[in-house]
């Protein structure tokens, strides 16, 4: 029997506890709530937020169905272009001066948290000349807040996609849809080790509705949340796999896997899988499989 859901009686309490919440749920860190844009733009930000990417975010909420919230969003990322001092001020105060340094400014996103989208919004979302995740909550009994991706657009400026695919999920999965994924004609991959890459890329896209972003450092591949980013060793002709994913249920493997949990590097994940050849791909694949159906 499907659960049906209802909505929350006051916006403020859906925006409230998503913001409670926000880097579990969404990857996105706190900034600030009801940020003022000044006269021209004539609005307050519900919330302003820098994901794990260290991407600028707007966030908006609406408690039920309005096709309003995709263009105040949209309309707020063109405050942000213009307010960047006053972004990196917020991200200096709150998280120091090292973050600020971190921000990658190439391509600010927005997300929209509403009861329900219709298709004229997932249509003008796939349209959009900026990054827009679509995002819609239900509320279920015992208080449970449910948060499901119903659309992801990378936007057409910037690194926009020069060709796409579909993949579909696994059997057995549980999901029938067919996703769309964008990927470059070069790839991101350096010669040595593109065909490698190939083979990574089918395992970390094979697993639902699963997003590929190229950023400036690494590659992320996200449901809500990135569950796995790629880097490139190209003089050693390895490829680093982090996954989402507790060190602690996995048994580690000198020179395979690694806790990296209070080691700084770049990317997103705790666990880090090297990838130098085919036998690394099939003890990779259950990892993979792992972090993905967690999410």
């Amino acid at each position: 029997m499907e659960l049906v859901g209802s909505k929350v009686a006051l916006e403020a309490q859906l925006q409230r506890r998503v913001e409670a919440g926000m880097e579990a749920m969404l990857g996105i860190r706190f900034l600030a709530s009801e940020y003022p844009t000044g006269p021209w733009h004539r609005g307050r930000i519900d919330t302003l937020g820098l994901d794990e990417n260290n991407i600028p975010v707007v966030i908006e909420f609406k408690k039920g169905s309005d096709s309003g919230v995709l263009s105040q969003a949209l309309s707020y990322l063109t405050w942000l272009s213009s307010a960047r001092f006053e972004f990196e001020a917020l991200v200096r105060q709150r998280f120091g001066a090292g973050a600020v340094e971190s921000i990658d400014w190439r391509n600010p996103r927005a997300v929209c948290i509403a009861a329900g989208f219709s298709h004229h919004d997932r249509v003008a979302a796939l349209d959009s000349p900026r990054p827009v995740d679509l995002v819609r909550y239900r509320v279920f009994d015992g208080g449970l807040l449910s948060l499901t991706l119903v659309e992801s657009a990378s936007g057409s400026a910037g690194s926009a996609p020069l060709h796409k695919r579909w993949r579909t999920a696994p059997r057995g999965s549980g999901n029938t849809e067919r996703q769309e994924t964008a990927e470059t004609t070069d790839g991101p991959a350096p010669a040595c080790l593109r065909d490698l890459y190939a083979e990574v890329d089918e395992l970390l896209t094979a697993w639902g509705e699963v997003e590929v972003r190229r950023l400036r450092h690494y590659v992320a591949y996200r449901l809500m949340v990135n569950r796995a980013s790629v880097l490139f060793r190209p003089a050693h002709q390895v490829m680093l796999v982090y996954l989402t994913l507790d060190p602690d249920t996995v048994t580690l493997k000198e020179g395979f896997t690694r806790d990296m949990r209070g080691i700084g590097h770049l990317g997103t994940g705790d666990l880090e899988v090297r990838i130098t050849g085919a036998a690394d791909l099939d003890r990779a694949e259950p990892l993979i499989r792992r972090a993905f159906e967690a999410a």
